[in-house]
Order: C-alpha cells, then structure tokens, then sequence
C-alpha cells in the first residue's frame, strides 16, 4: 500500500488534532485542581469523582463506538461526537455547583470517547499493517501534547484568565476540530459497512469470548488505568503535598512528564516496530514495557521522595507503554474487527481509569486528618492498589500463556 505525503496528513493531522484535544480535557484537572476547591469547595474525593467521570462517559461510548466505526468509519462518527464535547466543555465553563461541572465533564467525555479509537480505526484502513504501531505511537504522541498543553501553558494563561475562560477557548476549538476532521480526512470505504447489525454484535462476541483478548486485556487495562488514573489528576496533589512543590514547580514537572510521555510514545512505538521486524512479538515488547512500569511504580511509593523527578519521569516514560498492546490486539483480529477490538479494550480500560482516580481520591480522604496538607500515606495506599491489579494481570498473562491459544 502507497500513499501520497498529502493524503498521509490528511489523514494524520485532523486525527491527530481531536487526540489532542482529548488529553488536553483528559488531565487539565491536574492543573486547575486548586482553583475548583476554591471556586466550587470540593475535597480529594469529590474532585476525584469529578475528574473520573470523563472517564466513565468515555468507557460507556466503546462498545456501540466500534460497531459505529466499522461500519460508517472514523471521519463521520468522530466529528459528530466532537460536537458533544464542545458543549460539554461550554457547560464547565458556566457551572456554578459540583452537579454542573460533572454534567459538563461527563458531555466532555463522551464526546471525545472516539478520538483515539477513530484515529486507530482510520490508520487500520489506510495505512499498511507493519506501520501500525509506529503510527499509533505518533498519534499518541498527539496526545502527549495534548497534556503538555494542559500543563505549565494552561498556568500561564491563567495568569489572563481563569479557568472557565481556559474550558470556553477549549469549547470553540473543540468545534473547529469537528469540522476539520469531517471536511479534511478523506473517504475510505468500509468492508463492514454492508455488514449486518447482527453479525457485527456477533463480532463483539467474537472479541469477548477470544483467549487470545483475555490473556492481554487484564494488564493492558490495569497498566493504563493506572497511568491514566494518575498522570490524569493525582500526579499534581502528590508533587504538591508529598514533595513539597510549590504550583508553579508543579506545572512545571508536569510539563517535563508530558514531554516524557510524548518520548514515550514515539520511541516505543519506533522500538516495537524494529524489534517485530527481527522477529520479537509486538505483545512481548508491550508485557516488557508494562513490566518495567510498575518497577517504576514501586520507585514512586517505595523510594525517596528526592528521587521525584527521574522517577515521575521514567513514570510518563514507561506508562506509555501499554498503548503497544493495542496494536498486538488489532493484529491477532481479521482488519474489519480492529475497531471493535480496540474499542473492547478501551472500555475495560476507561472503565478500570474512572474507579481507579475515584477510588485513589476516597483513600487519600481517609486518611486525610488536615484539610490543608493531603495524607502521603494516603497516596502511597492508593497507588499501590493500582500496582497490586497491575501484577494481578501480569500473573494472569504468564500463567495463560502456558495453555496453547487455538481460538481464531
């Protein structure tokens, strides 16, 4: 398959922009977090709860998201769900209670619930099947500036404004990207589009019934809840009120993390392709990367605080890695399958995200004796429940790797 350098941003960059967009909204909480205690008066557990509900509106779009995709493709379905998060992001901008802002969070959500899994669907279609990972690991870096944005830039433009100007800014961008992926990506038939709707829930079926799915899925889901549980939201308290930072340090590390994350996606993605190229699976380069991953985790609850940055660091580094095993995935299913299987996946993430960032916020609460100053041992009990699921699914993926796989 060749393609024109055109045609390959055509398709790249309007995804690309919505991934963007996506992280952006995904962990600008991180930053905002003390203006919306202040405004709105909400604790660890609230702002957990609210922060989360991105994440369960987003797992509760999946499964109807890939039937959608394979059938009408990526550039219809993502634009118009697009729409939804500009007026989510409009609702959070003019919200005056905590009901308000998790109405807006979760519009918010959902509409950019396809961002990702459009783009993947897209390069699926038009881009060949060695490429993939490489080209996931781009648009994921897409995302990593998303969250760059949402750090030490979204700071400085609150020295302007405050941060229901940041989320109206957001919401008209928002709807400019919607038009651009719908007027720019190009049209691409799909071989499912004929399909019917029974036989693409049979697919569904298909995907959730596979050995092959469940042997990765439970520490896919688990590496990247954490990760996106933590970097999302908790990263910015833990630097506040276990290292000591001030804000503007803070926003600062969180910047350098975001930079991390991008090096992340790019060099793993280019890695994994190499290694795949000399014979080294794409699923064995994503367990070694989620592996080394929670050695970064036990750094962080287990280590000295002065090693904060090299292991927060290696922590956006690393944390990118289970985005690989989307790709492993997507290859162990026929191409017209690939939406439903990444979309699979992503509800079990988004869903294990939302209880996770909501659970981290509970236990930090509990133990939280002073509302001024957030228990450090409340974070340390926190993230290690994520990190015991994580080595819960990699203990479960070596022992289902002794049983062949003999399911299409």
């Amino acid at each position: 398959m060749t393609m024109q350098p055109l045609t390959i941003l055509r398709v790249f960059l309007p995804f690309a922009a919505g991934y963007f967009l996506s992280y952006l909204y995904r962990v600008v909480n991180a930053v905002i977090a003390p203006d919306l205690i202040a405004d709105i008066g909400v604790g660890p557990s609230a702002l957990g709860l609210l922060t989360a509900t991105y994440f369960i509106a987003f797992a509760s779009f999946q499964l109807p998201l890939g039937v959608l995709l394979d059938r009408f493709g990526p550039r219809k379905v993502e634009a118009a769900v697009l729409l939804f998060a500009a007026f989510g992001a409009f609702i959070f901008a003019r919200a005056e209670s905590l009901t308000g802002l998790v109405v807006g969070r979760a519009f918010i959500g959902f509409g950019v619930s396809a961002c990702l899994m459009a783009a993947f669907k897209g390069y699926a279609l038009w881009f060949p099947r060695e490429k993939w990972a490489m080209v996931n690991g781009l648009q994921m870096a897409a995302g990593g500036l998303g969250a760059l944005a949402a750090t030490a830039p979204v700071e400085a433009a609150l020295q302007f404004t405050d941060w229901r100007g940041v989320f109206m800014g957001l919401a008209l961008l928002t709807l400019v990207t919607a038009v651009a992926v719908f007027s720019i990506v190009p049209e691409k038939k799909i071989e499912a589009a004929g399909e019917s709707l029974d036989n693409q829930l049979r697919g569904i079926r298909e995907i959730f019934t596979s050995r092959k799915f469940w042997r990765t899925a439970p520490l896919t889901t688990m590496s990247q809840a954490a990760f996106l549980a933590i970097q999302g939201l908790w990263a910015g308290p833990w630097l506040s009120h276990v290292a000591g930072l001030g804000r503007t340090e803070v926003a600062g590390l969180l910047f350098w993390i975001a930079v991390a994350m991008i090096a992340g996606f790019i060099t793993l993605g280019s890695i994994t392709e190499q290694l795949n190229k000399r014979g080294i699976s794409v699923a064995t380069t994503a367990v070694t990367g989620m592996t080394l991953f929670m050695v970064v985790q036990l750094l962080l609850i287990f280590g000295p605080t002065a090693w904060h940055v090299p292991v927060w660091l290696a922590f956006g580094f690393l944390g990118t890695s289970g985005i690989i095993a989307y790709s492993a995935l997507s290859q162990s299913f026929p191409v017209q399958l690939s939406g439903r299987v990444t979309t699979a996946v992503n509800l079990l993430v988004f869903v294990a995200a939302f209880a996770g960032q909501w659970a981290i916020g509970g236990i930090i609460d509990f133990f939280t004796r002073d509302a001024t100053a957030l228990s450090p041992q409340g974070f340390a009990v926190g993230f290690f429940l994520m990190l015991l699921l994580e080595f819960l699914g990699f203990l479960y993926y070596v022992l289902a790797g002794r049983k062949p796989i003999d399911d299409a």
